[in-house]
């Protein structure tokens, strides 16, 4: 994976959140929320400048990236969609629509589309079981979904 260069003004943002949490290591999570919603991800050069200003170590808190999935490494795409494996959605056939989706944007779970509209992820559970399968585009709920809905979802959001 290729490193990436942050400008000042990126060192500048995540020290300013930091800053705001008092450089307290307790409100790592809190710190890192921020900094993922400024940047979209947690890249690996973007974890050592939260661990040096929350003055712990880097492992520390790509613990805490790695352990907990809200958080990413990876850029999301635009419009990140994620599909939901739940009970209730599988038995429905999650599978056979996340197959799809995978098939028509030529990308595997955890990708991005080259373009960086689109990226693939699954879920556990919405919370909308009566709707299964359920899928979401950033926080937007398609319900009752086959292989046949994919296309017109994502033609929503090609055009």
């Amino acid at each position: 994976m290729a490193t990436i260069k942050l400008s000042e003004s990126k060192i500048k943002t995540i020290k300013d959140i930091c800053k705001s949490f008092d450089n307290k290591s307790g409100e790592v999570i809190n710190v890192l929320h921020q900094v993922q919603g400024a940047f979209g991800y947690l890249p690996a050069e973007v974890q050592e400048v939260v661990a040096m200003e929350l003055n712990m170590p880097v492992a520390q808190v790509y613990g805490i990236v790695s352990f907990y999935s809200f958080f990413t490494m990876q850029p999301k795409g635009e419009h990140p969609i994620s599909i939901c494996l739940g009970t209730a959605c599988y038995v429905r056939g999650a599978e056979k629509v996340l197959d799809e989706f995978k098939r028509q944007l030529n990308i595997n779970v955890g990708e991005t589309t080259k373009d960086g509209k689109f990226s693939l992820n699954c879920l556990r559970c919405v919370g909308a079981c009566g709707l299964a399968p359920v899928v979401m585009v950033g926080d937007k709920v398609y319900g009752r979904l086959t292989p046949d809905n994919v296309k017109d979802i994502i033609a929503e959001y090609n055009s």
